[in-house]
């Protein structure tokens, strides 16, 4: 963990997300006073789960939540394609990623995550059920102004209140609008079960540009300890179609009619109550990530498409990379006002190309599996079928050694 630092800030975090309580937990522990305001009154995690890829991992090790999280999590060592009928297309070990970067992936409950970050950032720095609607630079910091009409004081702000984040536009001077990415995705957490996967497997089944995915996601998701997966389904589907929970059975079974029998016996399975269905949007790469005494950080930065994995990893890094611009700015910097300035300028340097460049690549890879031109989402069903796993790991490797820890 760092070392706490003799100038304390008043940092003021908007959101309690992955990456706003990440952000905060950093920056407590060097010593800093850290406020989080949540506008929801109940934490409610969308999704059943995150695939957390070795660079995030790494991130939680460095604030001392690696173990709890390894202990939370899936342990997935083996990838497979699959056709949609349930032929093999490629089928290999994910050790030699894992030997090579260090650590291995964590796939997780998204509550476990959530609550754990929560217990350690200590819910009494947190203020649930207040809305951040603006904020005025000050000579002596940042004000927030929230809707219950009251306002908080702080150093510096960080704004990490997702993809629907009020203030992003005010902080890069220009309305940044979602855009649709094009496919909807249905997911769910299961008991694990060797019927439908491997217990160690990542399996995901594709076709007709639609894709299926089984995926060890630990006991982290349940009060019994039993191991489950997190399993999801993408149809490239129009903006706008009916959400209705009472229907999700019948629409994946029309939508997955033939498939193979695990894709089948999931359909029979999950419980919609316990079923997220989400259209995926993604906004444009932005030039800066900074204004004077405020950060963007986390989806509210680089709201991105899940098809590499990277959303929570990129907020996780961004918590990493901002506390320590903050801590080597404040030892060279005898002046407060000139370390948060540095610190922001370190912080916009290090991340702008990065996720700029993710977001980038998780579109082009939703839109290649997902069918938006049906000679490239062919042409990556040939290569599985010739795929003996080296370029997908060197592909995954490239991404997470490209983070702040290697």
């Amino acid at each position: 963990m760092p070392r706490p630092l003799t100038t304390s800030l008043h940092i003021l975090v908007i959101g309690a997300g992955i990456g706003g309580l990440s952000t905060a937990l950093a920056l407590q522990q060097q010593g800093h006073r850290v406020t989080v305001v949540e506008r929801v009154a109940t934490i409610r995690p969308v999704g059943a789960a995150i695939s957390l890829w070795p660079n995030g991992v790494k991130v939680m090790h460095q604030l001392g939540l690696g173990e709890t999280i390894e202990g939370l999590s899936g342990e997935m060592t083996q990838m497979r394609y699959l056709t949609h009928t349930g032929k093999t297309l490629t089928d290999f070990s994910l050790a030699p990623l894992f030997g090579d970067v260090g650590q291995r992936a964590c796939p997780i409950a998204r509550a476990a995550l959530q609550q754990t970050l929560l217990e350690a950032v200590g819910t009494e720095h947190i203020q649930f059920g207040r809305r951040c609607d603006d904020y005025t630079i000050t000579p002596e910091g940042v004000t927030a102004h929230f809707d219950d009409g009251e306002s908080l004081n702080a150093d510096l702000l960080v704004v990490a209140e997702g993809m629907h984040s009020k203030l992003r536009s005010k902080l890069v001077g220009h309305p940044v609008e979602r855009q649709y990415v094009g496919y909807v995705n249905w997911n769910v957490r299961v008991p694990a079960d060797a019927a439908l996967a491997p217990l160690s497997h990542w399996d995901q089944y594709v076709g007709d540009a639609k894709r299926v995915s089984f995926m060890p996601m630990g006991s982290g998701g349940n009060k019994e300890g039993a191991q489950e997966f997190y399993c999801f389904f993408d149809v490239p589907l129009p903006a706008g179609t009916a959400n209705d929970p009472d229907h999700y059975r019948d629409e994946l079974r029309e939508h997955f009619a033939g498939w193979a029998e695990p894709v089948k016996a999931l359909i029979e399975r999950f419980d919609p109550a316990r079923m997220a269905r989400v259209e995926i949007y993604d906004i444009p790469p932005l030039d800066s990530l900074t204004a004077p005494r405020v950060a963007l950080l986390g989806d509210a930065a680089h709201g991105m498409a899940p098809d590499l994995g990277q959303g929570g990893c990129q907020a996780m890094e961004d918590a990493w990379v901002l506390a320590q611009a903050v801590q080597r700015s404040l030892e060279e910097n005898a002046d407060a006002s000139a370390a948060i300035a540095s610190a922001l300028a370190q912080y916009d340097r290090a991340r702008v190309d990065r996720v700029g460049e993710i977001v980038q690549r998780a579109r082009k890879r939703a839109a290649m599996i997902h069918g938006h031109d049906a000679t490239h989402t062919q042409a990556w069903y040939d290569e599985l079928k010739n795929e003996d796993g080296q370029a997908i790991i060197d592909r995954l490797k490239t991404t997470v050694t490209g983070g702040p820890l290697g």
